[in-house]
């Protein structure tokens, strides 16, 4: 089980990670291409959720590997589980199906890995 949350770890940090770097750098008009939401939000809201991902990422992995502040672990899979519930409500209110469904699936992958590194293997 231990493997398999460091396998659940590594592609929520490389997801989060790459998506992450996408929203805080590209320009908003691009990322509207790719991502149809980001017209109904700031550019500055766009680059907030882009850098908190970037960091839960980090948080995934860092800590554990480093063994500094390694409860850090499960609090950025809670945080990313958050964010998960709150992309699903925007998606929800734009009818975007397919983007909820995704977006539960990346919850429940979060909860899965925080509940894991809190009871079953914590580091």
């Amino acid at each position: 089980m231990n493997v398999s949350l460091w396998i659940l770890q590594a592609l929520l940090a490389a997801l989060f990670g790459l998506a992450g770097i996408m929203k805080a750098t590209q320009p908003k008009d691009d990322l509207a291409e790719k991502l149809p939401w980001v017209a109904d939000v700031s550019t500055m809201t766009v680059r907030f959720i882009g850098i908190v991902e970037v960091a839960a990422a980090l948080g995934l992995i860092l800590p554990a590997v480093t063994g500094i502040a390694p409860r850090l672990t499960p609090l950025a899979a809670m945080g990313l589980a958050v964010i998960m519930i709150l992309a699903s409500h925007t998606h929800a209110r734009r009818r975007e199906l397919p983007a909820i469904a995704f977006n539960v699936l990346l919850l429940i992958l979060a909860v899965v890995v925080a509940w894991g590194r809190l009871s079953l293997y914590p580091i």
